[in-house]
């Protein structure tokens, strides 16, 4: 059988779940999110769902789908890593269907990387101080007034991350959002502020309890 490709995957492959996630994370932000019409409130404690991280890098989507479904297992669901369920790569619809359905998940919370932009600012350095636009001006204020910076460089990360929460047993999606998160630290960082972020936000929108 010929895999989807990883944009089918993503929106045919999976159909829901509550993200159980709780407290706002300071660094990560949303540029847009949607809610089904006529969503109503989930509770996820206790049901089984499973933790998709799209990435063609098959290490770091194992490990973003451990700690992906570690967040959500914190929050009450029975997270569990996709990849333990369908392998790694993109399955077809069909295999990863069947094998949630075995697995009793009852929805699917799936992340990718939108974007990985980074910003360097470079401050060259250089004489601060009293105006010495004369040799007098100078000559009296050094030593006082006037400093010297050596200059520093600093990058910026800014990371979006698209996240889609979907019922499977509803065979829909139920929420969706754009998150920018700024210098994270790590991998798990990432993850965690960005769950945490989700949290917050679904909570705000009535689809679960804070």
């Amino acid at each position: 059988m010929q895999p989807l490709p990883a944009s089918q995957t993503l929106r045919a492959l999976l159909c829901s779940a509550a993200l159980c996630l709780a407290a706002c994370a300071t660094s990560t932000t949303f540029t847009s999110t949607w809610k089904a019409p006529g969503a109503q409130g989930i509770n996820p404690a206790g049901k089984k769902i499973a933790a998709l991280v799209l990435s063609a890098d098959e290490d770091r989507q194992r490990s973003a789908e451990v700690y992906l479904a570690t967040e959500l297992t914190l929050r009450g669901a029975q997270g569990v890593a996709a990849y333990t369920l369908i392998g790694l790569g993109h399955p077809t619809l069909e295999y990863a269907r069947e094998r949630f359905r075995e697995a009793g998940v009852e929805g699917v919370v799936v992340m990718r990387l939108v974007a990985h932009d980074q910003q360097v600012i470079v401050d060259p350095g250089g004489f601060s101080g009293s105006a010495y636009g004369t040799f007098g001006s100078y000559y009296s204020s050094y030593g006082m007034s006037v400093s010297y910076s050596t200059g520093s460089v600093q990058t910026n990360t800014e990371v979006t991350i698209e996240t889609l929460i979907y019922s499977l047993s509803r065979d829909k999606l139920i929420w969706a959002g754009t998150s920018r998160t700024s210098n994270p630290e790590g991998l798990q960082e990432l993850v965690s502020e960005v769950a945490d972020a989700v949290s917050a936000e679904v909570a705000k929108q009535g689809l679960t309890a804070r």
